[in-house]
């Protein structure tokens, strides 16, 4: 599925907790690259001596460019140099200020790519030299809506890619049930959606899968799921409100990435 997993670092502690994640994916036989992006006055020599070192350490390639316009565009522009090339990367970094997505350099890459990007909510607690980190399962939170299940298809291939299995979940949200079918009905027909959209995602995909109905607010509930599991990566969408926001900020997406502990495989529809 991917030829090649791209880390833009920013020299923080926050950027490099993606490494990780990153590495456990490439673990399978995937090029790991570590990207350091410098403005045209920063010290090169500094930067690249500093990437090359952590990527030696991660079996990585490290490479230095002087950004050409923003730092997000320099980073599509790599992306998009090497076919195939999924985009991990952390949603704060220098600062160690936590950033709105909305308008950070994660938000602008992950508009302005054509597939998902993997993000992640660091929390400077952890550093990059903890080893790669297995991913076990892939998580796909469906709503029964045509955009929760905009990403299936892609979820379920990165699962294949990713030697993973493909769980998916749909969230009873029991605050605004009102209207709805009583308990033991709408459990009946969530179960029964669930179960037949992960049936249909293995048999099409060739996965093994898993499926559950979780309940209550719907980013809490997912985040709650997988909480403390380190081996997981959440599959989900982000909605264009309109041409000036995104529902990063706000939504069940940003919800569960500030929440769960994480990545977010995330792409816009």
């Amino acid at each position: 599925m991917y030829d090649r997993i791209l880390v833009p670092l920013d020299g923080s502690r926050f950027s490099e907790e993606m490494i990780p994640h990153a590495a456990g994916l490439a673990a399978r036989g995937t090029p790991l690259v570590l990207l350091r992006v410098v403005d045209k006055g920063a010290d090169e020599a500094e930067a690249r001596a500093y990437v090359e070192q952590l990527a030696a350490r991660h079996g990585a390639q490290g490479i230095c460019v002087v950004a050409r316009g923003d730092v997000a565009a320099t980073v599509l522009d790599e992306a998009a140099g090497v076919p195939r090339t999924l985009v991990a990367m952390t949603s704060r970094g220098r600062s160690g200020l936590l950033e709105a997505v909305l308008g950070s350099v994660a938000q602008r890459v992950a508009r302005g790519t054509d597939g998902p990007v993997l993000v992640y909510r660091p929390t400077g607690g952890s550093a990059s030299d903890g080893g790669a980190a297995q991913v076990r399962r892939i998580v796909l939170p469906l709503d029964g809506s045509a955009l929760s299940e905009a990403m299936a298809g892609q979820a379920a291939e990165f699962a294949r890619w990713a030697g993973a299995e493909l769980e998916v979940v749909r969230v009873v949200d029991t605050e605004g049930a009102a209207g709805l079918p009583p308990g033991g009905e709408l459990a009946a027909l969530e179960s029964g959606y669930v179960r037949a959209k992960a049936t249909e995602l293995g048999r099409s995909h060739g996965v093994p899968i898993n499926w559950d109905v979780l309940h209550g607010e719907p980013a809490k509930a997912i985040a709650s799921y997988v909480a403390g599991r380190g081996d997981t990566i959440l599959a989900m969408v982000t909605r264009r409100q309109s041409a000036m926001e995104t529902a990063f900020l706000g939504s069940v997406t940003a919800g569960c990435l500030r929440q769960a502990g994480v990545p977010v495989l995330m792409r816009a529809p």
